[in-house]
């Protein structure tokens, strides 16, 4: 199993490497960038779920005996319940920077945008996020630029959180876990590697110089006018962060979000017998690895992580199976597609409720500000 795991690492590298290639060409629409963009996480989210079932050990009627008779539905309902907080908080949040911008949606269209981005997400992945923006946008009549900044002020504070949340597990989980990356193939020497390497910062630093010259010797061009435009716009909506009125309750509501996504899983955990135990017996260093793994995982291009999510969760329970009798690789794939699986079916009945809403408000009155 672990060769395939390496296999699958070394393509997941090679496709994201495409898929950033797609996205630095032309912004002319083409066959091949589309494919690129919305083929490809499909086929990661395809081929992940089959090599998770593709093993001979795995069976689908033991798998549905553990969940009839070990789960408890009750912790898997509040463990969804914490998952639409945590887009209502999302939501919230999102509004304080719009104020700032002097964009003032009302807070019901931001909680659908919220739910909607999601949705999207599980169809075309990495489109979510444009969609709510244009949506917004378009809705009260505000620059999709500075808008779009917003949204990546939006992201990149999750992004920082889950840095600092690796960097806090990594103290009392550090040694597990570089032990079990130095037992697949050395992948954690490798990635060491490449961040070393000064070709790869002297090919950054080269990129870099020659950006600036270019924006420097032809400030006129047409071309980067309309570049500098673009980035006055989401340097707008992004830095206004810094400088926004209530930026404390801004913070307050970062802390809300993940505090909901950590104890969603908390829940998640306590729904079936052998998890709850590994709570009970490593404490929340078991939380906090699984938590940050499945949190990475879906940062890769997938439709809503389904695959990744399964292979992260599977690979942090691996790390505390040894103390807990019966938790194999079937019962941890059984808990992670069970999770993944129910919160999947939240995401399209609330993406079926978003268009829904979005359709009759049109219908009812054309958008206005």
């Amino acid at each position: 199993m672990r060769n395939y795991q390496q296999e699958l690492l070394n393509i997941i590298f090679l496709l994201n490497l495409l898929i950033l290639k797609s996205h630095l060409q032309s912004t002319k629409t083409n066959f091949f960038g589309t494919l690129l963009k919305y083929g490809v996480p499909l086929v990661i989210s395809v081929g992940l779920c089959w090599l998770l079932f593709s093993n001979d050990d795995i069976d689908l009627a033991g798998m549905m005996e553990i969940v009839r008779r070990e789960c408890d539905f009750r912790w898997i309902l509040l463990n969804l319940l914490l998952g639409i907080m945590a887009q209502v908080f999302r939501a919230a949040r999102w509004q304080i920077q719009l104020r700032a911008l002097d964009i003032r949606p009302p807070f019901r269209q931001l909680v659908l945008s919220i739910f909607g981005t999601y949705s999207v997400n599980l169809v075309f992945p990495r489109l979510g996020e444009v969609w709510r923006t244009g949506y917004i946008a378009a809705r009260e009549r505000a620059p999709f630029t500075t808008v779009f900044g917003s949204m990546v002020a939006d992201r990149l504070a999750d992004t920082l959180t889950v840095l600092i949340l690796l960097l806090l597990t990594f103290i009392p989980a550090g040694a597990q876990l570089r032990e079990y990356l130095g037992q697949s193939g050395g992948a954690l020497a490798r990635i060491s590697e490449i961040l070393g390497s000064p070709l790869l910062w002297g090919f950054v630093i080269a990129a870099m110089a020659a950006v600036w010259f270019v924006f420097v010797r032809f400030p006129e061009h047409k071309v980067i006018a309309r570049l500098r435009s673009i980035i006055s716009g989401l340097w707008k909506g992004f830095a206004v962060v810094v400088t926004m009125p209530g930026r404390g309750r801004w913070l307050i509501f970062t802390v809300l979000i993940w505090s909901c996504y950590i104890m969603s899983l908390y829940c998640a955990f306590r729904a079936f017998p052998l998890t709850a135990e590994v709570l009970v017996i490593h404490g929340p260093t078991a939380l906090a690895v699984c938590f940050v793994l499945t949190s990475l995982a879906m940062g890769v291009p997938s439709n809503g992580g389904i695959g990744p999510w399964q292979w992260a969760m599977i690979f942090g329970l691996t790390l505390y199976s040894a103390g807990v009798a019966g938790l194999t690789h079937e019962y941890a794939l059984t808990f992670a597609n069970l999770v993944m699986g129910v919160q999947t079916l939240m995401l399209i009945v609330q993406g079926l409720f978003t268009f829904g809403c979005i359709a009759f408000s049109k219908r009812s009155k054309p958008l206005s500000k």
